[in-house]
């Protein structure tokens, strides 16, 4: 039975860029005008709790390297494409091995909260900015090419305070940090005055972590950000793992965000004994900070 999602987005594909051709020994990998990108596709159903699961063939990878190439990552019902530049994740690949059938696992997790890319034995990424054809357009149209600014770490917590309040969440700032928001960057957000009194056990860890989006109106922990510009992601990753242990039952995702050359390093401090047996890179992602930026005005453009 063909794959109907699978075909609509090739008739798509071949209606935006026009000469399109599969490259030999793959079944989903397409070559875009001659030479200008390179789309691995990849489909998955939808299972239990908005979980889908992916085979990623090491030999088709290996098609992408030095190319302008996305993978794009499909299932029934999306309203916009997934499109993860390989270049961006090409040293998490590195960093681990494919399986024995030759494939890297690989899952997303569809969360209100933001959408996840789990690469197994590598960890969690947040993937929220890479939706839409966009994504494809300015990575094979140099014009259309986007220079983002340096962003400091208030300026990033302002963005995902307002991520977070525009998604009706209620949003938790360090006492510290409140004056120096930046509001030149996102319109004013109310933010809690206190941790919500059920997790009144980690109050101080919690009061430390640089966002939280609380559910409104029943104040369980649903996303928590560490801003880690300079200081080391171990702190915040222990910080997480506190929490992750004291409230097993919050369901919340971590964050750590940060610059993308600091992602090889999250990779390695995630592997390491304390927070491998805690299971924390189940719940735990990384975040870069244009990736912020692009989550933001994506956001803004759909209310």
């Amino acid at each position: 039975m063909a794959n109907v999602t699978k075909e609509k987005f090739i008739n798509e594909l071949k209606d935006r860029y026009g000469n399109i051709h599969r490259l030999d020994d793959s079944l989903s990998l397409y070559d875009l005008g001659n030479g200008a990108g390179r789309v691995y596709i990849r489909y998955s159903k939808v299972h239990g709790r908005g979980q889908t699961f992916y085979g990623l063939r090491h030999k088709d990878l290996k098609k992408l390297e030095g190319q302008p190439a996305v993978i794009c990552f499909l299932w029934k019902d999306q309203l916009e494409p997934l499109f993860i530049p390989f270049s961006d994740f090409e040293d998490v690949f590195h960093s681990v091995s494919p399986a024995s059938d030759g494939q890297y696992k690989a899952q997303l997790f569809l969360q209100d909260a933001g959408t996840d890319l789990y690469i197994a034995n590598a960890g969690r990424f947040n993937v929220e900015a890479y939706f839409g054809w966009a994504q494809l357009d300015s990575l094979i149209t140099k014009s259309q090419l986007t220079d983002y600014p340096d962003l400091s770490h208030i300026q990033v917590q302002t963005l995902l305070g307002s991520i977070g309040a525009n998604k009706g969440y209620d949003i938790w700032i360090p006492k510290n940090d409140r004056g120096k928001l930046d509001w030149n960057l996102t319109k004013q957000f109310k933010y809690n005055a206190e941790i919500p009194l059920e997790y009144h056990r980690i109050e101080d860890i919690l009061a430390e972590i640089d966002v939280i989006w609380i559910e409104r109106g029943a104040g369980k922990l649903r996303a928590l950000f560490e801003v880690e510009h300079s200081t080391p992601i171990y702190s915040g990753l222990l910080r997480f793992n506190d929490v992750h242990l004291m409230s097993p039952s919050s369901k919340a995702t971590y964050s750590i965000v940060s610059n993308d050359d600091r992602r090889a390093l999250f990779v390695r401090q995630l592997s390491r004994p304390t927070f491998a047996l805690s299971k924390l890179g189940e719940n735990c992602n990384f975040l870069k900070y244009p990736n912020v930026l692009m989550w933001h005005k994506r956001l803004l453009k759909e209310l």
